[in-house]
């Protein structure tokens, strides 16, 4: 099977550790990650967070909705990137344990949560943040 250049950049990232167990190689990639992201940097959601779900696509209320959006993180918001980490998770997260923990500050309202990483993507996409991320996301979701 010819490798794409994305798994091309994940193979550089990786290296011998490209067949280690999945949780190895999610530290590989985070102390990657670690020194290569350029932070802070303008994240969004890729899609809907699991919480969204059933008002996105399903049954919700809209008013219900945009109510708890204040509270809690929404795909549609804008944030900070601050950190990353293995070791903190939330009940924001999909993957919590599994996923690199993203530290992020909402712009609208200063808001902070931990949500995860491979869940974001960078707003500029001309970045090397945005491939980055997408790098991330894309190897966590097929190798999960």
């Amino acid at each position: 099977m010819k490798k794409d250049a994305h798994d091309e950049r994940v193979e550089v990232i990786l290296g011998d550790h490209a067949h280690s167990d999945f949780d190895e190689a999610v530290q590989v990639f985070c102390e990657y990650m670690k020194t290569h992201l350029s932070l802070p940097c303008e994240v969004t959601g890729i899609e809907d967070f699991d919480w969204e779900e059933s008002y996105v696509f399903g049954p919700g209320r809209k008013r219900e909705y945009e109510h708890l959006r204040k509270t809690q993180p929404s795909f549609r918001d804008r944030y900070t990137l601050l950190e990353i980490s293995r070791k903190a998770v939330s009940e924001w997260m999909l993957f919590p344990g599994e996923d690199i923990a993203a530290h992020v500050r909402r712009l609208s309202d200063g808001k902070e949560f931990y949500l995860g990483l491979a869940e974001l993507k960078a707003t500029d996409k001309k970045s090397e943040n945005h491939q980055l991320l997408d790098d991330y996301s894309v190897w966590f979701v097929d190798n999960r």
